[in-house]
């Protein structure tokens, strides 16, 4: 049985407005005009129009009320972030809803980003050998690492821990963390003596 053909609605400027904003609040990085304009197979110029019109409805320059989020350019695309002036009541909410138990591959992923910060998601990726991005999304929901500054040239985000997880961590500092050396397997178990 041949599968349905779903038609692609016609992509009117308010159809362009509401699917950016989709696009835009799942977005874990920041999305390039390019990207957007690629994506949705419509011209660059439609999209700056409809970012700089999301842009000015979010601010509540529009007809409607400013928003508790906003839509901000950062390395090099458009992002949507809690406004700063919510920060406060946003973390209080998450950390009073999010269970305090963190999963084994938080916990691992945590100890990458506190050991070799500031690092990018990339390569924690890259030293734990898996996909990392819902992970680093949960620890920085649950504050325990934000984002510290990006990469001007590539447009990574670096990440850093937070004070929260010193706190949590009944530490001072970092550098109050056990040196890893100790802890990782020198490899001697795994040879057999060869007469």
């Amino acid at each position: 049985m041949p599968k349905e053909k779903t038609e692609t609605p016609v992509t009117t400027t308010e159809n362009l407005e509401r699917e950016l904003e989709a696009i835009l609040m799942v977005a874990d990085q920041p999305q390039s005009i390019l990207e957007l304009s690629s994506a949705l197979e419509v011209p660059v110029a439609q999209v700056k129009a409809a970012i700089q019109s999301l842009v000015a409805d979010f601010n509540g320059e529009a007809a409607g009320p400013e928003r508790g989020f906003e839509l901000r350019e950062v390395g090099g695309g458009w992002r949507i972030y809690v406004r700063e002036r919510y920060d406060a009541v946003v973390s209080r909410v998450i950390h009073e809803q999010t269970p305090a138990k963190l999963s084994p591959a938080a916990l691992e992923t945590l100890a990458v980003i506190a050991y070799k910060q500031p690092v990018t998601r990339g390569q924690v990726s890259s030293i734990r050998a898996v996909n990392v991005d819902s992970v680093i999304r949960t620890l920085v929901n649950r504050g325990l690492v934000r984002e510290s500054h990006t990469d001007p040239e590539t447009g990574a985000i670096f990440y850093v821990t937070t004070d929260l997880l010193l706190g949590e961590l009944g530490i001072e500092s970092l550098e109050a963390l056990p040196p890893l050396s100790p802890l990782l397997d020198d490899g001697a178990d795994g040879f057999d003596d060869v007469d």
